[in-house]
């Protein structure tokens, strides 16, 4: 079984119940592991998730099983007898790289419903301005995606430094008239992040979360959250599937807008009048 079938029938299988935040740890990492899920004892999950051993007992239990052993049978069930063989023919950098691509499978598959990305871009697109907000490893998402957005957008303000000027940033923008926020969360996620988005919630800010899966710790603070798995096979998680969905909602914003095109026509003129670009 793929990564992206290992992913899919893992969130299915989550989905509908109510989970502690232990048990959203110990998901959030099946969900990360996918492709190991079914051959982890309970004491290696336990320690791959930072919980107890008895948690993730108690865990398959919230899920309907009668034990963990009963949920790694059922998890076995679901896998092919030829998982994994192909991969093991790549070398590491070549897995990494396969691996993305089934997170982008993955991600495709998502975006079957149309609906989630079409709604967060008419809140985007209504929001003025637009604060979006990006911190370490998720800064480089919010930069690309404000870069651009400012091309269609009247009012976009990057939010990709803490401290305590955050929280009067997001003051800032809620008084000019903001009515949504967009976030990019990516591991490790980082608790101002957190703190930020119940900040902007208590604010009366919608907010939109790319995060990489939806029991990110950023899930409960979030109107609309777009899942995007990133890459772990390498020393430093890679992100292509949250860069490609932030650039799909860049086009749900654009539908959004009626006067993104006369925009996007504008800037051409006036960049080709500066000689702006290398030809």
């Amino acid at each position: 079984m793929s990564d992206t079938g290992a992913t899919a029938r893992l969130q299915k299988l989550f989905e509908g119940h109510r989970l502690t935040p232990t048990q959203r740890r110990i998901a959030h990492c099946m969900v990360r592991r996918a492709a190991d899920a079914p051959f982890l004892s309970s004491v290696e999950l336990a320690e791959l998730a930072g919980v107890s051993q008895p948690s993730v007992t108690r865990f398959a239990v919230a899920l309907g099983f009668d034990g963990y052993p009963a949920l790694r049978r059922h998890l076995r069930d679901v896998v092919p007898a030829a998982a994994g063989a192909a991969a093991d023919s790549y070398n590491e950098y070549q897995q990494a790289v396969h691996a993305e691509i089934d997170n982008l499978r993955h991600l495709a598959s998502l975006l079957a419903d149309p609906e989630p990305v079409a709604r967060a871009g008419r809140l985007l697109a209504a929001s003025r301005p637009l604060p979006v907000l990006g911190l370490r490893a998720a800064g480089a998402q919010a930069g690309g995606f404000a870069y651009f957005a400012r091309k269609v957008h009247p009012d976009v303000r990057l939010l990709d430094e803490g401290g305590t000027l955050l929280e009067d940033r997001i003051d800032a923008a809620v008084r000019a008239g903001a009515s949504a926020l967009l976030c990019f969360a990516l591991p490790r996620h980082p608790r101002e992040v957190v703190e930020a988005l119940a900040y902007a919630q208590g604010a009366g800010l919608t907010v939109v979360t790319v995060a990489d899966s939806t029991f990110a710790p950023v899930a409960r603070y979030s109107e609309v959250l777009l899942p995007a798995a990133v890459g772990t096979g390498l020393a430093f998680d890679t992100a292509c599937a949250p860069m490609l969905l932030g650039r799909v909602l860049l086009e749900a914003m654009c539908d959004a807008l009626p006067d993104a095109q006369a925009r996007l026509e504008e800037f051409d003129v006036r960049a080709a009048a500066r000689g702006l670009f290398a030809e």
